[in-house]
């Protein structure tokens, strides 16, 4: 009997994306333990805008979180208070609120400008940081995969450093940028030269389509690091309504998560989840005080948390 023959990551993905979609059943399902699906919640500094570090810290555990993901602005100036501090001094206010630092978020300073961040990540046993890529714009097919490689060939010495320190660099999906569509995405994976390197997705900037967004989440398994619980709603730019910009939300905008949650079940994701959206103006919090957007948060977390239940992995 002539063996199998051999199939690559991409068609691997491709299958195992296509049980997902189909369904759900059977032992595309099966988590390999029998510990229950949990969603690892991280609090992003970003959603209280200008908001003072000692302030948002507290929060964390109140949303189930146990590490913050810290963001420079114009989305917030959290990393900047970080530079305030001092080191020792907000890793006394860490320990205070019994709270690590799992991320930072740098597209400020982009994928080639990360090195001192990693180094200063490594002091704080910080694992993640993300960013967006670099290269042409608009591409397809065979260019595009060409521009993906030559991003992956220019990232070779930032990962060795991403290597010696123990850090993961995820590359968001973000619009007008060479890593945005769902291609981007599946090539970024295919031919990452290490696993330093790893996908942050934001289902904001992609088709607003549950099944096709379950489908990708399977796809792109084995990279992904940091899932933004974030639907476009009516967009983040325009000077809307507080009601309207919260559509952003997971649980208040058009955008089902349950065949999300269930692609996030079905891989047995082990990531970040961040409960997120934008609002407008940039550094603003998403709503006027610290206990009104914890809350926010927390019912975002709850809804989510309700899909894991009725995902049948959630006991």
């Amino acid at each position: 009997m002539p063996p199998f023959p051999a199939i690559d990551r991409r068609t691997f993905h491709a299958l195992a994306a296509g049980a997902i979609s189909a369904g759900l059943t059977g032992v595309s399902r099966a988590a390999p333990s029998s510990v229950p699906f949990r969603l690892n919640y991280m609090l992003p500094s970003c959603i209280y805008g200008y908001a003072k570090l000692a302030e948002i810290l507290p929060e964390a555990q109140k949303i189930s979180a146990s590490q913050i993901d810290v963001w420079p602005k114009v989305h917030g100036d959290q990393r900047e208070q970080m530079d305030e501090l001092g080191e020792e001094k907000f890793a006394q206010l860490l320990r205070k609120n019994n709270v690590q630092l799992g991320c930072i978020t740098q597209y400020k300073l982009g994928p080639f400008g990360l090195h001192d961040e990693m180094r200063l990540a490594q002091r704080f046993g910080c694992k993640l940081m993300v960013t967006g890529g670099s290269g042409p714009k608009g591409l397809q097919g065979a260019e595009l995969k060409k521009a993906v490689g030559d991003f992956l060939e220019k990232m070779k010495p930032h990962l060795e450093v991403a290597e010696e320190t123990g850090v993961t660099i995820a590359i968001e999906n973000h619009a007008n940028n060479l890593i945005e569509s769902p291609d981007s995405l599946r090539w970024l994976l295919e031919l990452r030269p290490s696993n330093n390197l790893a996908i942050a997705l934001a289902p904001y900037h992609l088709p607003q389509d549950e099944k096709f967004l379950a489908q990708l989440i399977g796809e792109l398994a084995e990279g992904l690091q940091m899932f933004y619980a974030w639907q476009h709603g009516d967009g983040a730019h325009d000077p809307l309504p507080t009601e309207r910009q919260l559509l952003q939300m997971p649980g208040r905008g058009p955008l089902d998560f349950q065949p999300l949650v269930d692609a996030l079940v079905a891989i047995n994701y082990q990531g970040w989840t961040e409960v997120f959206m934008h609002p407008v103006p940039r550094g603003v919090p998403i709503l006027p005080t610290v206990a009104a957007t914890t809350a926010e948060i927390a019912r975002g977390r709850d809804y989510l948390n309700q899909l894991v239940a009725q995902s049948g992995k959630g006991k």
